[in-house]
């Protein structure tokens, strides 16, 4: 493909700041939408099955909105078929809305040779059969969820639940108790995007579109990696995408802008927060160190004797900049930041902030720190939570 020449060149301040704007934490929110509006405004946003403070589809919202009812959030995005989930950038919840340009991906599944899970004979037909006429139900409901205790032994109506899910036949209208609850796409669907019309192509240009509206300015690794489209996709569709060519300082790249983002200076007041590991704004690993300088990796999965900065080190997000990390548990109504890492003196107020804020919203009355990775700085930490939450 060959790159067209740019229409502008960015700093890499600006194309930090567009991007910060872009995802929601630079300018007054707009509260009245509420966890839909940041759904819409995201275009997606990532499940995971870990909970420390809270789950990831819950602290994306909280990060951008503030201290939301967690029951206010789950209905948000799941009634009135607001949403569904499906495969993303992962599991995610997706605007129903964009139900249409996933078909792309629904008929590579219907057309896939090989999958992990051996689909048994009937299996398809009978789970569908049930889901219509006694859905919606959970996979427990529909006849067991695994074979045996081991998490990948999946059960015969799971397997075919899930190849339902995929094909877009079935829908998860719901996550109850973290179990995802199906119903059959033609109840949980609107009829006028029940529809596997549009073309692999229209579908391509839709959601590059809408990654480089989220993103604000990306590269094509940036832009495929937001829904997981492979690179010459990108390519295909780029061009009339609706996204414009620029360069950004030290990107050594070349990237592409949503226009809109382009014609407004990004200003306005920075929010100050924790932020999920599994956050949109940082899930992308190279894209987080090329425009923070902040090197960001899940440790969840790590061996624990090889974790540097913990289990579930959600980065501090303040000024617009990524300035330490907290490693976060509950025990009662304490906070407990097990880890704490400081990007120095400076970041003291702003870690502090964000510790007392998430306090308050998990119904937590006190924290407690329990490791700071610059010893100096614990004195000081602790004097500015005792400040703010007493």
């Amino acid at each position: 493909m060959t790159t067209p020449r740019p229409i502008a060149d960015l700093s890499a301040d600006e194309a930090r700041r567009i991007a910060l704007r872009a995802q929601g934490f630079l300018g007054a929110p707009d509260r009245r939408s509420g966890v839909r509006g940041i759904l819409r405004h995201l275009g997606a946003i990532q499940l995971d099955t870990i909970s420390v403070l809270a789950r990831s589809h819950e602290l994306v919202p909280y990060a951008r909105l503030g201290a939301l009812g967690r029951q206010t959030v789950e209905a948000a995005y799941w009634q009135d078929t607001h949403s569904f989930e499906y495969w993303s950038h992962a599991a995610c919840i997706l605007p129903i809305e964009e139900w249409p340009h996933f078909a792309f991906r629904r008929r590579a599944y219907r057309n896939r040779p090989h999958w992990n899970h051996e689909l048994p004979d009937g299996a398809y037909d009978q789970v569908i059969k049930q889901l219509r006429s006694e859905g919606p139900l959970t996979a427990t409901e529909l006849g067991g969820a695994k074979r045996t205790s081991d998490w990948w032994d999946w059960s015969g109506s799971k397997v075919a639940v899930e190849r339902a899910l995929m094909y877009g036949e079935v829908v998860c209208v719901e996550r109850r108790g973290w179990k995802r609850l199906y119903d059959l796409a033609e109840r949980a669907v609107p009829v006028e995007l029940l529809h596997d019309e549009l073309d692999d192509t229209e579908c391509l240009r839709r959601l590059v579109r809408l990654a480089g509206r989220s993103l604000g300015v990306g590269t094509r690794a940036d832009i495929a990696d937001y829904h997981r489209l492979k690179g010459e996709q990108v390519d295909a569709v780029i061009a009339d995408s609706g996204l414009v060519p620029v360069s950004v300082e030290g990107w050594g790249k070349p990237a592409w802008a949503d226009p809109a983002a382009l014609g407004t200076p990004p200003r306005g007041r920075h929010r100050t927060t924790l932020l999920s590991p599994f956050d949109s704004l940082i899930w992308e690993r190279a894209r987080t160190e090329r425009i923070f300088g902040f090197t960001h990796r899940l440790e969840a999965y790590v061996p624990k004797q090889k974790r540097v900065y913990g289990y579930f080190a959600m980065p501090v997000l303040a000024g617009g900049r990524l300035v330490g990390r907290v490693d976060p548990a509950r025990e009662g109504r304490t906070l407990v930041a097990k880890q704490v890492t400081l990007d120095g003196p400076k970041a003291v107020p702003a870690v502090a902030q964000a510790l007392a804020e998430a306090a308050t919203w998990v119904d937590c009355t006190t924290v407690r720190v329990e490791r700071v990775d610059a010893p100096d700085l614990r004195e000081p930490l602790a004097k500015e939570l005792t400040r703010l939450i007493g």
